[in-house]
């Protein structure tokens, strides 16, 4: 366990690749969980991410020949071990030996390879994680304006971070960084419910314009640990799908895409759109330096103006096995 922090990776659904980062018939190493995966999608364009190491020799699927990290070849509904050719299909089934006469007793009818439960939407692919092998506790959420041909295409962001999903997640209801990191005005005043696996925040955002004042609102919305958007609505609607995966105990792999309503059938560039995604990627690096120097206090100090950490905390709590 990650010495600075001490905390464990919690689990839920967690995005691993958008939907066009693998075609059909194409397979990709990953690494996450504190794993070596491989995803493939089958000829039926279904994804599937399994274990990484073959059962045979212990060949690393999402990794061919001559150490290129195109993957075993997909054949059907199965990927091809590059080493000897075993198939394996999304289940983690071995389908076939091509030089044996029949395959072995040891996998024969048998999941050999760890599958994990896997769902596409949102223009993501969603794996869900128990570090205890559970079935999904519940399901990822579609976020309808990442689906709509009327909202531009997702403008996506990235970072791996040396920190945690709970120290991330964390950092929205710590109400003083904000004046105090990010500079803003005042500190958010926040109607926050925690409900089940799922968190929701609303602030009001009223904008002073020239001409007058627009009444806005930021609303928050965490799908377990993992899986969560922000609308922003006002002069610029925007939707963000923050999405956070733990790549170990002490990386993350941070994934922000946002969309806005198309004008006119056109993507809007520039202008106030344009700030409003600069504005919170700026954030983001702004929190980096703390987050990767800091430590987690357990029982903090707290004061009056701190915000809901320990009622986060406490909710947050019921993800980690």
């Amino acid at each position: 366990m990650n010495s600075r922090l001490g905390l464990p990776m919690p689990y839920g659904w967690y995005v691993v690749a958008y939907t066009d980062d693998i075609a059909v018939g194409e397979s990709k190493p990953l690494q996450y969980f504190g794993k070596e995966l491989v995803m493939f999608r089958a000829e039926s364009g279904k994804v599937s991410v399994l274990d990484a190491y073959c059962p045979h020799l212990g060949a690393h699927l999402g990794y061919g020949i001559h150490g290129s990290s195109g993957g075993g070849r997909v054949e059907g509904e199965s990927i091809v071990c590059p080493f000897h050719a075993w198939k394996f299909d999304g289940d983690g089934m071995c389908t076939d030996v091509p030089y044996a006469k029949a395959i072995p007793p040891k996998v024969k009818d048998k999941q050999c390879l760890v599958s994990y439960p896997t769902e596409e939407m949102n223009q993501c692919i969603y794996v869900w994680y128990h570090p205890e092998g559970i079935a999904p506790l519940w399901q990822p959420e579609r976020f309808p304006e990442a689906e709509s041909d009327d909202w531009a295409p997702l403008d996506r962001h990235e970072w791996h971070i040396h920190t945690s999903c709970q120290e991330m997640a964390e950092n929205g209801y710590d109400g003083a960084h904000f004046r105090y990191v990010h500079q803003t005005a005042s500190m958010p005043d926040s109607n926050i419910n925690f409900e089940d696996h799922t968190s929701l925040t609303v602030n009001r955002a009223d904008l002073e314009t020239p001409r007058g004042t627009v009444e806005g609102s930021i609303t928050s919305r965490g799908v377990g640990p993992g899986q969560g958007y922000t609308r922003f609505e006002g002069i610029a609607n925007t939707l963000l799908l923050g999405q956070v995966t733990p790549v170990n105990e002490d990386t993350v792999h941070v994934r922000f895409a946002f969309t806005q309503p198309k004008r006119d059938g056109k993507v809007v560039e520039g202008g106030v759109n344009a700030a409003i995604v600069a504005d919170i990627c700026k954030q983001i690096t702004e929190d980096m330096p703390i987050w990767e120097n800091k430590i987690y206090r357990e029982q903090p100090a707290l004061c009056d103006g701190d915000g809901p950490i320990a009622k986060f905390r406490k909710w947050y709590s019921q993800f980690y096995a």
